[in-house]
């Protein structure tokens, strides 16, 4: 039996990078999306002119430019958003997901006996698109500001939730959960799996399908390991659970640096980034200070931040 194994990094150190100031550019985020909406309704309470009769080329070209428009204010409002949260560049658009999903096998080293019965292990997906996408773990932190950068700059993420350190506050995955995002098993209790019998394993996992299904209305079909840990029982507890497929990850976020697994210490298409919620008992900074520094390293590399989900 074979057993794989990445500890997490408990060394974590690092330093705030200073936000811009965020009043008027509030109220710019929602000056533009306002315009964005509203690029092609008249300036009075009259209700626009119907086409007439003859004139659809001309209609076709009037919605074509408002569409156009409608982009180029979504793109000015997502660079007053970046100069917001600090970024000086804003985050790049991912394109659009791809409508026949890649096939996802286990990652070579990474198998245990048997691999073909369970759910693959892996660390990147395969794709030529320069996508990559970030994985956030635990539960511990939850920060508001860290939903709001999000949801203004528009980040997709996947979360994997263990009850033990979100159970005093639902409520806030909640609205996570509302703005898109999957909320995922990553175990009750957070245990190192592979010292445990197969059957506190299933519990471990099937416990923690089934609150995520009581307190979110969804059973989840991803499991991530705790500490990255598995063996055969754990991927067997984990099918038996409903769960289809187990990603790692190939690189891990701080707030002042980035891990990587492979040799060359870089981002590769495809690549899973695993960061945490953590803030200052654990970092020397906040969950902000760390989306700053993975968006600045992701961006500048030419790689756009896509929905794990879509590929899968």
């Amino acid at each position: 039996m074979q057993l794989v194994r990445q500890k997490e990094d408990k060394t974590q150190h690092g330093h705030r990078y200073a936000a811009g100031p965020r009043g008027r550019f509030g109220v710019a985020v929602a000056a533009l999306l306002v315009a964005a909406l509203g690029t092609a309704c008249s300036s009075g309470s009259e209700a626009p002119e119907k086409p007439k009769a003859g004139k659809g080329t001309e209609a076709g070209a009037a919605g074509a430019l408002s569409a156009a428009e409608k982009a180029k204010a979504a793109q000015r409002a997502r660079i007053v958003a970046a100069k917001k949260w600090g970024l000086v560049k804003p985050p790049l658009t991912a394109p659009a997901a791809p409508k026949e999903k890649p096939e996802i096998t286990t990652r070579d080293g990474f198998e245990v006996e048997d691999q073909e019965e369970y759910p693959p292990v892996f660390t990147t997906v395969p794709t030529e698109d320069k996508v990559v996408f970030l994985t956030i773990d635990d539960g511990a932190e939850k920060d508001p500001e860290f939903l709001k950068m999000m949801q203004e700059l528009k980040i997709p993420y996947t979360a994997f939730l263990s009850d033990y350190v979100v159970n005093d506050n639902y409520p806030y995955f909640k609205q996570m959960q509302a703005a898109g995002v999957t909320l995922n098993n990553h175990t009750l209790n957070h245990r190192y799996m592979p010292a445990l019998s197969y059957e506190k394993q299933r519990q471990e996992i099937c416990g923690q399908q089934d609150t995520i299904q009581k307190q979110f209305g969804k059973r989840p079909t991803l499991f991530r390991p705790p500490y990255g840990n598995y063996n055969q029982d754990t991927l067997r507890a984990a099918k038996s659970c409903g769960i289809k497929a187990v990603p790692l990850w190939n690189a891990e976020a701080f707030t002042n640096r980035m891990d990587y697994r492979e040799w060359d210490r870089d981002l590769h298409p495809g690549d899973i980034i695993l960061t945490h919620f953590r803030g200052r008992e654990d970092w020397k900074g906040t969950m902000t200070d760390m989306i700053r520094h993975v968006m600045k390293t992701v961006t500048d590399k030419g790689y756009s931040v896509a929905r794990l989900e879509d590929y899968l």
